[in-house]
């Protein structure tokens, strides 16, 4: 209530939109927090009503009311785990738009199609939730897929969520590329980092960088395609590399490659605080690139299960079609979890 407060009286400030970016954030946290006191007020009155409902069928024998009043009440409480989980989402940057990338593994064709397949699942999940999304850089498989592809996902507490999907995805499946029909495994690493707002102050020295500019591969017409306005950023202490192709515009693409280079600077130093924080959990919370998180089998069977949390599905088209919410929520939950336990 008193965040509530304060946003109220912020939104109310005739010179907010002097930074449209800045306002949109504040009115998205906004909405956000009166959607959850919406949605725990109402749910309480729910609990309260169906409570009633069946202390009056069960004084009244009604077994059809009661069994009515006690479906009302599982879906109340499956109601409250969601907002349960929603308050998780409370670390430095979770409430922050995050860049999302995806990298084939080695396997040619093979892992360039399934990296192809989890750009569309994030993007159908991020269209799910109601977040906006837009391509920041594609480079195209030879054949099929894609080798890389990173996304900007645009919504209150899309890192918070996202977060939990850095990792190595594993597919076994019958190949479509495969004239004999064999049984494949593919790989492909997604990384997950905030974007950067006016709260968080990275600073990076112009030696530290190298600047790469070269001609955008990806679709966006005839212009993008006959210049260099692609720019690649590389930090040489780190070795992070930050790419854009997103604009025809190479002073565009440099500003968002530099805001994609200071987000993967600030990530690295979150998880290298966690780590330092929790020595004991970071082994099973670690999102490094190598650390294989969930695996999805077509074949000889149909099974999505998340091997942190052992969380799994037999749905597996949903799943690919972007319905990882349960994954994501059972991975928030597990993270409170083994941080207490390390207490």
């Amino acid at each position: 209530m008193r965040r509530r407060d304060e946003l109220n009286s912020l939104c109310e400030d005739p010179n907010l939109w002097n930074n449209p970016e800045k306002a949109q954030g504040l009115l998205r946290e906004r909405n956000h927090i009166d959607s959850l006191i919406n949605g725990y007020e109402s749910l309480d009155l729910e609990f309260k009503g169906n409570i009633e409902l069946a202390e009056m069928a069960e004084a009244e024998k009604d077994n059809a009311v009661l069994a009515e009043a006690e479906n009302a009440l599982v879906k109340i409480a499956k109601e409250l785990h969601k907002l349960e989980i929603e308050s998780l989402l409370s670390g430095e940057a979770d409430a922050n738009d995050c860049f999302l990338e995806i990298n084939s593994g080695a396997g040619g064709t093979e892992s360039q199609d399934w990296a192809e397949m989890l750009l569309r699942m994030y993007t159908r999940w991020a269209g799910k939730r109601g977040y906006k999304w837009e391509l920041v850089e594609e480079s195209r498989g030879e054949e099929a897929g894609i080798k890389s592809a990173t996304i900007k996902i645009m919504g209150h507490n899309a890192y918070g969520w996202a977060k939990t999907e850095s990792g190595v995805h594993r597919l076994v499946r019958i190949s479509p590329f495969d004239s004999n029909a064999r049984r494949h495994t593919s790989f492909a690493g997604v990384w997950v980092y905030p974007v950067i707002d006016d709260k968080i102050n990275i600073q990076i020295n112009d030696k530290d960088i190298r600047v790469d500019t070269y001609r955008a591969s990806g679709s966006g017409g005839q212009h993008v395609n006959k210049t260099d306005s692609a720019v690649r950023f590389t930090h040489i202490p780190t070795g992070i590399v930050a790419a854009c192709q997103s604009s025809r515009s190479q002073h565009a693409n440099r500003a968002e490659a530099m805001n994609m280079l200071k987000a993967r600077l600030y990530e690295r130093e979150l998880r290298i605080r966690e780590e330092k924080a929790d020595a004991l959990n970071s082994t099973k919370t670690d999102n490094a690139w190598g650390h294989q998180i969930r695996s999805y089998v077509l074949h000889p069977y149909q099974m999505v299960k998340d091997l942190r949390t052992d969380y799994e599905t037999s749905s597996t088209g949903a799943v690919l079609d972007g319905e990882i919410d349960a994954f994501m929520s059972a991975a928030l939950a597990d993270r409170v979890k083994g941080k207490a336990e390390s207490l």
